[in-house]
């Protein structure tokens, strides 16, 4: 039995401790020039998807994917030749975590248009379990019936926990459950970036 207890001990002694491995420091995937990139992408994939941005309705959801909606709204004005302005869509009542977590304060709901026969494109900064565009579903349905609805976000990481899909994608980052995605937008933060931090180093 000893030599059984020796040799378990040195086993163990092998297994790296990752309970006490620190966190990776934050390491950035896409900076100013990748994120412009990919919202010019994004803005004529929509237009060239949708033909007719007359019919179009630009909705972000607070805070960053409201900051992401008038980049593209900007954007969609210099090719179309004609002002769009892009609204903001609060998903606070809707969320289906409001019983697990403090209350939260409301955003501000701003619909630049009439949605009842148009093609409204909900904008957000990170597409995650689904749950997030879920509830932007359910407060639009609130506010009339539209023809379509699309989705775009700057990125797709993963890990979905509800069967919804992006329309259009500014870079699938692929990640494990233990990092975390943080986004920054010069609106709202120092500059522009995307950053993944966490998980092991």
């Amino acid at each position: 039995m000893v030599a059984s207890d020796d040799a378990a001990r040195a086993d163990t002694a092998n297994i790296p401790d990752t309970a006490h491995t620190p966190p990776a420091a934050a390491r950035t995937v896409l900076d100013d020039q990748d994120i412009s990139r990919a919202l010019t992408r994004i803005t004529h994939e929509i237009l060239e998807r949708n033909r007719d941005s007359a019919g179009l309705v630009l909705l972000g959801i607070p805070t960053r994917g409201v900051h992401l909606a008038r980049r593209i709204a900007a954007r969609m004005s210099e090719v179309e030749g004609r002002t769009i302005t892009a609204g903001a869509l609060d998903i606070t009542m809707y969320r289906d975590d409001l019983r697990l977590k403090p209350a939260r304060a409301l955003e501000h709901t701003e619909i630049p248009d009439d949605i009842d026969g148009k093609v409204v494109v909900l904008i957000d900064d990170v597409l995650f379990s689904g749950r997030t565009i879920r509830a932007a579903l359910d407060a639009l349905n609130e506010l009339g019936r539209p023809k379509a609805v699309q989705l775009a976000v700057l990125i797709d990481r993963g890990h979905r926990e509800l069967p919804i899909r992006a329309d259009f994608v500014g870079k699938n980052l692929p990640t494990s459950l233990a990092e975390q995605v943080k986004v920054r937008l010069a609106e709202s933060d120092e500059g522009d970036s995307v950053a993944i931090a966490g998980g092991a180093a």
